[in-house]
């Protein structure tokens, strides 16, 4: 199998092959390519480890990198998945939160692996491009949510 010439790389303590998964089973147009394991023992681990798995989040090539707990996540990387209505916004954020993860401000949540998530409604992201009174009472509106919903959005927007 012939890996794509770029994709990210993303640091896990351990748990590379089942965050895949688990982005896998949420996301469409998502799925485990390929897990690697390790041909031998080495220092942190023994032959057979899963040492990295390849897979896609939303089309987007991803590597699983099994490296320890040496490095953290935070949120200067994050997902930000585009939803077109309330049902599926809910999906994607009930599906991270409530696996381990943790609600954020503004449309922005945790999984279990620590990885940043924005799950976006594409009215919000409208509605702060229009620009004007409309933007603002959009992301006035957007500030004081953790999951956004769309309907309030809808409802700022108008005034």
């Amino acid at each position: 199998m012939t890996s794509p010439k770029n994709m990210i790389c993303l640091w896990y303590e351990r748990d590379a092959e089942a965050a895949a998964r688990f982005y896998a089973q949420t996301f469409p147009d998502s799925a485990v390519k390929a897990v690697y394991r390790a041909p031998t023992d080495y220092p942190a681990g023994k032959a057979g480890d899963v040492i990295t798995v390849e897979f896609t989040v939303a089309g987007l090539p991803c590597l699983g990198l099994n490296g320890g707990p040496v490095f953290r996540h935070n949120e200067a990387f994050s997902f930000q998945v585009a939803t077109d209505d309330q049902a599926e916004t809910d999906r994607y954020w009930d599906a991270i939160v409530g696996n381990g993860g943790q609600e954020g401000a503004c449309g922005w949540c945790k999984d279990r692996w620590g990885i940043s998530w924005q799950i976006t409604p594409r009215v919000l992201t409208q509605a702060v491009a229009a620009g004007g009174e409309e933007a603002k009472r959009a992301f006035t509106a957007m500030m004081q949510m953790k999951k956004i919903d769309i309907a309030a959005i809808v409802a700022a927007c108008k005034g």
